[in-house]
C-alpha cells in the first residue's frame, strides 16, 4: 500500500498543478458570470477539491463551479438576491445527498442526448451574450434577448477612445484572451502542452495591461478570504418557504447532479483505472453543495474540462484533486495581489471562449443520423433556454423527448396479406396499443369469417389486451364458420406482460469549468 503511494504520488502531484492551472482563471471567470465576486468561485474550488475530492466516487473527476450552473445563480442572485442562495444551495445539496445514499444515481443519468446537448447549447450562448459585455467592462443584462438588443450600444460606447477607459481596451484584452487561447490550443509545443490555454492568455493579457497601465476593471479579491464567507443564518433558511426558491434548488439540483454523473461517465471512458460509483459521487456532491451553501459560495459539479486535463496529465487518484485544492488555497492565502491585477475582461474572454465551445456542432450533426426529432429537441431546448429560462428549456426538452416516444410507441403499420381463398396473414409492425384498436377492427371486419390467419409477432414488440381481446373476439366468431386465429401464445404472453425495455442515450458531457 506505501509502495503504491510512493510510485503514483509524483504523477498525482504534477497532474494536479495542471489541473490548479486550469482551475484558477475558471473559478473567477464562473463567479463574475453567476454575478458573484471572484473569491466566491475561488471558494467553491477549494471545497470541491478538499472535501469532495477525498469523498467522490469518480476517483479522476475534478469538482468545482461549473459554467453550466452560471445561468441558473445569475437569475436566483437577481431574482431574490444574495442572501436566497445559500438556503438554496443547501437544500439542493441535501437532495443531492440522499439522493445519493437511496442509490438513485443512475436515474440522474436518463437524459436524452438531445437534451443535454441542447441545455449545453442554451448555456453557451447567454454565457456568450452576457460576456461580450463584461468584455467591455459593461454590466450585463437580465436576460439574453435583452443583452442581444443592448450589445450594439455598449459597442458604440466602447469604441470612441483607445487608452481613455471606455471599454475598448477590456475588450482588446478580452479578445486576446481568446486569440491567445485559440493559438495555444492549435501550436502549443509538445513539451508544454500541460500549460492550459485560458492560463496563458489571461497571464500574457495581464502583463500586457500592467506593461501599458490600461484603466479597465480588475479582479477584486479579498486579502483576507474569511472576508468572502457569508454564513448562513437561520433567517435566511427562512426563504425555503417561498414556492419559487424550493422549484430553483430542485432545478439546481437536478441539472448539477446530471452534468456531474454525464461527465463521470464521459471521464471513465478516458482511463482504465477504478470505475466511477455513481451513488458515491452523487453524495459527496452533495455535501460539497451543502458546504458551499453554509458559507455561500458557488454551487458545484463534477466539470469535464479540469476532469479531463486531470486525466491526461497523468493523475492515477483522488490525491490530484485533493491536491488542486490545496495549491487554490494556498495561492489564494499567499498571493492574493496577483490575483488582483487580473483584468475581468480577460476573464471575460475565457467564459466567451468557453461558450462558442459548448456550443457543438458536431453534436448537432451526430443528432442528425438519427432522424431530424433530435435535432428538433436540441434546437427547441437551445432556444427556449436563451430566450425564457434555463428550467424553461429543458422542460420543454424533456416534454418532446416524451411526446416522441410516447408518439413512437403509438404507430403501427397494418398489412393484410393474401395467401389464397382462405389464407391470410396479418403483419403488425409497431406496438399494439389500444389507440390502434379502430384501425385494426376495420381491418378484421374486412376478412372472410372462414379465413386461416396467421399474425406473425416478429415485429411487434408490444400488444396491449384491448388488441388483444379484439382479436380473440375475432377468432371465436372465425371458429364458427371453419376460419382459425394462428399466434404463438406463448410470445402473445410475454408482450402482454410487459413492453420492451427502450433506453435513451447519455451523451457526453461537455460541461465547461
Amino acid at each position: 500500500m506505501l509502495d503504491s503511494i510512493k510510485s503514483s504520488l509524483p504523477r498525482d502531484a504534477l497532474a494536479s498543478v495542471v489541473v490548479f492551472l486550469v482551475a484558477l482563471p475558471l473559478c473567477m471567470g464562473i463567479a463574475i458570470a453567476s454575478g458573484m465576486e471572484p473569491a466566491k468561485g475561488l471558494i467553491t474550488g477549494i471545497i470541491g477539491g478538499l472535501v469532495v475530492g477525498f469523498l467522490a466516487g469518480s476517483p479522476l473527476q475534478v469538482s468545482g463551479p461549473a459554467a453550466g450552473l452560471a445561468v441558473l445563480v445569475f437569475e436566483l442572485v437577481r431574482t431574490h438576491g444574495l442572501a436566497a442562495l445559500g438556503p438554496v444551495l443547501v437544500l439542493a445539496g441535501a437532495i443531492q445527498l440522499l439522493a445519493g445514499r437511496l442509490r438513485l444515481g443512475c436515474w440522474f443519468r436518463v437524459t436524452a442526448p438531445a437534451v443535454v446537448y441542447g441545455m449545453l447549447a442554451g448555456i453557451g450562448i447567454l454565457i456568450v451574450l452576457s460576456q461580450v459585455h463584461v468584455m467591455l467592462d459593461a454590466t450585463p443584462k437580465a436576460s439574453g434577448l435583452d443583452n442581444l438588443t443592448a450589445f450594439p450600444g455598449a459597442l458604440g460606447e466602447a469604441l470612441p477612445v483607445l487608452g481613455a477607459g471606455f471599454g475598448l481596451d477590456a475588450a482588446l484584452l478580452g479578445l486576446g484572451t481568446m486569440a491567445a487561447m485559440f493559438g495555444w490550443e492549435k501550436l502549443r509545443p509538445q513539451a508544454l502542452r500541460f500549460l492550459p490555454g485560458a492560463l496563458i492568455g489571461v497571464t500574457l493579457m495581464t502583463a500586457v495591461s500592467l506593461w501599458f497601465a490600461l484603466e479597465v476593471k480588475r479582479v477584486d479579491v479579498p486579502a483576507n478570504l474569511g472576508d468572502a464567507i457569508d454564513w448562513i443564518t437561520p433567517e435566511s433558511l427562512m426563504q425555503l418557504a417561498d414556492p419559487t426558491l424550493l422549484v430553483a434548488a430542485l432545478a439546481l439540483a437536478f441539472i448539477a447532479s446530471a452534468e456531474t454523473l454525464l461527465s463521470a461517465a464521459a471521464v471513465d471512458r478516458m482511463h482504465n483505472g477504478a470505475r466511477s460509483d455513481f451513488d458515491r459521487e452523487l453524495s459527496a456532491q452533495g455535501v460539497g453543495n451543502l458546504l458551499c451553501g453554509i458559507v455561500g459560495a458557488l454551487p458545484m459539479t463534477g466539470v469535464i474540462v479540469r476532469s479531463s486535463a486531470n486525466v491526461q496529465a497523468g493523475a492515477v487518484s483522488r490525491r490530484s484533486a485533493i491536491l488542486h485544492g490545496a495549491w487554490l488555497l494556498a495561492f489564494v492565502l499567499l498571493l492574493p495581489g496577483v490575483l488582483q491585477s487580473i483584468p475581468i475582461a480577460s476573464l471575460a474572454g475565457v467564459l466567451v471562449y468557453t461558450g462558442f465551445k459548448l456550443v457543438d456542432l458536431k453534436a448537432v450533426r451526430s443528432l442528425g443520423r438519427y432522424g431530424r426529432m433530435p435535432v428538433l429537441i436540441y434546437l427547441a431546448t437551445a432556444l427556449t433556454i436563451v430566450f425564457t429560462d434555463l428550467l424553461t428549456g429543458v422542460l420543454v426538452g424533456f416534454g418532446l423527448t416524451l411526446a416522441k416516444q410516447a408518439w413512437r410507441s403509438s404507430r403501427l403499420k397494418i398489412s393484410l396479406i393474401r395467401h389464397g381463398e382462405r389464407d391470410a396473414e396479418l403483419r403488425l409492425v409497431g406496438s399494439a396499443t389500444f389507440l390502434k384498436v379502430p384501425k385494426l377492427a376495420k381491418v378484421l371486419e374486412g376478412i372472410a369469417p372462414d379465413t386461416r390467419l396467421h399474425v406473425p409477432l416478429s415485429h411487434l414488440p408490444y400488444i396491449d389486451h384491448a388488441c388483444m381481446e379484439l382479436l380473440e373476439d375475432w377468432a371465436r366468431a372465425a371458429a364458427k364458420n371453419g376460419g382459425e386465429l394462428q399466434m404463438n401464445r406463448h410470445a402473445v404472453k410475454r408482450r402482454l406482460e410487459g413492453r420492451r425495455q427502450t433506453t435513451s442515450g447519455v451523451g457526453a458531457a461537455h460541461a465547461a469549468g
